[in-house]
């Protein structure tokens, strides 16, 4: 399970994390992480199904279309607000008050979802969740790296440790919200995921004095020029709510085709820039094309990944069989499979990368890119196989949609842990931060075009469906043949210095 600011842990960290003692303020932070990320998931897992329910089960009632368009739109501002959150963080507030302000407004953002009474009231709690959540984790992700300034495995050891707690509150989340949305109604999932948050904070202020001077405010001296970039993320919040509450006469699947469109090109440009008006060597311009190619490898790769949360979630709700010795699985169960795939495999690869890389055969970052892709790929070709079933009148088996998900879990934990690596070494240090800002964006990219796509399927006939996966199938597949015909020349002009 990616999360914002975040990758599978590597294979060394992996190795040194069992002899490597860590500092008690890790404590805080692995259980922020745990208890905002149970929070998080737990609530994604039910935010598609609520929006299709009907209104008379204590759903909102939207047509597909719209309901997985607000739902990549809502993951996607995720990804995005980590920006300014992160500048917020080292700029302004320092860490651990961004940590704080970020927390509370996750937990106000669920709390609006469990108690809200009109539409306008629940969009308000998504945009209210999405800025926490931009706060929270990139300032908490900091004060992982701030605890090690002499970096080195300790530090591998430690985000390895952070990643575990990401997954771990991952696994439980759809857990518990979704028991209690089976039995008590949705609003109960989405209060037990304000519960969750709030346990964080608590912890989180409860062991605020141990982390002493990492995430402390910065000094008067940088917070000189706070004032624009303030107002500026003030207003993008308001226009956030108000798009969300339907104050602006925009829809949601209007909105992300827009958003979808001011993303492209932004990245479009930067990337011209880059190339033509940074005043860049050669070789560097060669990085940066490598770079182009693998973002948008990202994009390709999160836009069928993130099915899992959307169609996937749909296909498991209506079409699987879901009853296993007298209990009815909830469909939002299926969305604990992945993180536990983590916390299974992560180790395994792990100890695949070193070993593969003692005999100094260990893929480059565009294999790995590739491997990803085939992943999720294939991942489709099983729902296609699951939908004709369906389309046939008969209900899924639970094991497509378990070996799907262990399908996407293998791709992410080849491609997730050498994105944020490879964009830092691919381009010269003066644009490592923008860069970085760059990734997230195709991360974003790939979450609207996630929902653009869930829409299609999830709003197709039964014997449209079929067609649909294997249509994805397709698509993720020419990807990765495109990306290892293309890896030679990435290999080499990636490798020349």
């Amino acid at each position: 399970m990616s999360a914002p600011g975040g990758a599978a842990p590597s294979a060394a960290a992996t190795a040194s994390l069992g002899r490597l003692a860590q500092p008690s303020p890790m404590a805080t932070l692995f259980l922020t992480e745990m208890w905002e990320r149970l929070s998080f998931y737990g609530m994604r897992a039910l935010l598609v199904l609520f929006l299709v329910d009907a209104v008379a089960h204590g759903g909102m009632g939207l047509d597909v279309r719209t309901a997985t368009a607000i739902y990549g739109l809502y993951v996607g501002a995720t990804y995005l607000t980590c920006l300014p959150g992160g500048w917020l963080g080292d700029r302004l507030l320092g860490g651990q008050r961004a940590v704080i302000a970020g927390g509370v407004l996750i937990m106000l953002g669920h709390l609006l979802l469990g108690l809200s009474q009109t539409r306008g009231q629940f969009f308000l709690g998504l945009t209210s969740i999405a800025l926490g959540t931009g706060l929270l984790k990139s300032n908490a992700s900091g004060m992982v790296a701030q605890l090690y300034p002499e970096g080195g495995a300790r530090l591998d050891a430690a985000f390895t440790l952070y990643y575990i707690g990401i997954n771990v509150g991952g696994a439980l989340g759809p857990l518990a919200c979704g028991a209690l949305a089976a039995h008590y109604g949705w609003r109960a999932g989405f209060l037990v995921a304000a519960a969750g948050m709030a346990l964080g904070l608590l912890q989180f202020l409860w062991g605020r004095r141990r982390l002493g001077v990492a995430g402390a405010p910065p000094e008067t001296a940088q917070r000189a020029s706070w004032r624009i970039p303030i107002l500026a993320a003030l207003a993008l919040a308001v226009v956030m709510a108000l798009l969300f509450a339907g104050a602006i006469p925009l829809g949601a699947v209007q909105l992300q085709s827009l958003c979808t469109a001011l993303i492209v090109l932004a990245a479009v440009l930067y990337f011209v820039y880059l190339g033509w008006g940074a005043n860049l060597t050669r070789l560097e311009r060669r990085h940066i094309a490598v770079l182009a190619v693998l973002c948008a490898a990202s994009v390709l790769f999160w836009a069928g990944y993130e099915q899992g949360g959307s169609s996937l979630n749909l296909f498991a709700e209506r079409d699987t069989a879901r009853v296993l010795a007298g209990f009815t699985v909830p469909a939002s169960w299926f969305q604990s499979l992945n993180p536990a795939f983590i916390l299974i495999f992560a180790p395994l690869f792990s100890l695949l990368w070193l070993a593969l890389g003692r005999r100094g055969r260990d893929p480059s970052s565009p294999v790995k890119f590739v491997l990803g892709l085939a992943g999720v790929a294939l991942g489709f070709l099983v729902m296609a196989a699951a939908a004709r079933l369906a389309a046939g009148g008969h209900l899924a088996s639970m094991g497509f949609l378990t070996l799907t998900y262990w399908l996407q879990t293998a791709g992410e934990l080849c491609l997730s842990p050498v994105g944020m690596s490879a964009v830092s070494q691919l381009v010269p240090r003066r644009f490592v931060g923008q860069s970085l800002g760059l990734w997230f964006m195709s991360l974003a990219l790939g979450e609207l075009l996630a929902g653009a796509i869930a829409g299609r399927l999830g709003s197709s006939s039964l014997t449209a469906l079929p067609t649909g996966f294997l249509d994805l199938f397709w698509l993720t597949a020419a990807g990765a043949v495109m990306l290892a015909l293309l890896t030679p020349l990435l290999r080499r002009w990636q490798r020349q210095s």
